[in-house]
């Protein structure tokens, strides 16, 4: 499988066949780089340390990650990153772009969308996930996140997503909705299942039991519970189809 992490464009034969990332390399590039990445309130450096193996120290807010510089180009060698310095430079910044999303970031840009509950891929919930570029990064509250700010990042979350623009394509007795850049993001029409059905008339198709299969990072499809379920059956990989009344009762993960 291929890390997404640092970009997930390695090709298949440089993924079997990867070049050794050499830690020197790496530290000369991350040290031309990372200091670009940081901002006023994400602190990115090398540390050196004689003797100990220089660190990647990654600080934002009350999120902190500190990685071997080994550790991170054998990582970066296992997922194919080409052994050059635009290819570490890119993998770089794709590592930076997947860090830890911090509380007020969740809390002020965060959005409420239906992803996987488990590895197996077998139960649904719904997540604050926090936008950066191409990617939706999954919140997992700190420590110090008690259950009131919980409360008031999921809340908000869901209002921002009922402004996610979504695109919606009628398919015969099938309503598909999507996100242009970001799969997951589709899944955030579900806060609002009544403004689905309105959309979905206004084009003319009537849906008067309304289930929806649910396959994150994927188009949800909404149809009668018939249709809905030969879909499912029909769909490659897992999926959850459950009757619209019931994306209410599902957990916060």
């Amino acid at each position: 499988m291929t890390d997404t992490r640092f970009g997930g464009s390695a090709g298949l034969l440089q993924r079997l066949r990867p070049v050794r990332i050499d830690v020197a390399d790496l530290r000369d590039v991350a040290e031309t780089v990372l200091p670009s990445l940081s901002t006023a309130r994400l602190r990115v450096d090398v540390v050196r340390r004689p003797g100990a193996g220089s660190l990647v120290v990654l600080e934002e807010d009350e999120r902190r990650v500190r990685v071997h510089l080994a550790e991170l180009a054998d990582d970066m060698t296992r997922a194919g990153v080409a052994p050059t310095h635009e290819g570490i430079s890119a993998a770089l910044a794709a590592w930076v772009a997947h860090r830890p999303v911090t509380d007020a970031a969740a809390a002020t840009t965060g959005l409420a969308v239906v992803d996987w509950a488990d590895r197996a891929e077998t139960a649904i919930g719904w997540r604050v996930v926090v936008r950066r570029g191409g990617l939706a990064l999954p919140w997992t509250p700190s420590s110090s996140a008690d259950a009131p700010t919980r409360l008031r990042t999921r809340s908000a979350a869901a209002v921002r997503a009922h402004e996610v623009p979504l695109d919606l394509r009628v398919e015969g007795p099938v309503a598909l909705w999507s996100h242009p850049e970001v799969p997951l993001l589709a899944t955030a029409a579900l806060v609002a299942p009544e403004r689905m059905l309105e959309r979905i008339a206004a084009t003319g198709l009537v849906m008067t039991d309304m289930h929806v299969v649910v396959t994150p990072r994927r188009p949800v499809a909404c149809a009668g519970p018939a249709i809905a379920a030969r879909l499912a059956g029909e769909t490659v990989g897992a999926g959850v189809t459950l009757p619209w009344p019931r994306l209410a009762d599902l957990p916060w993960l």
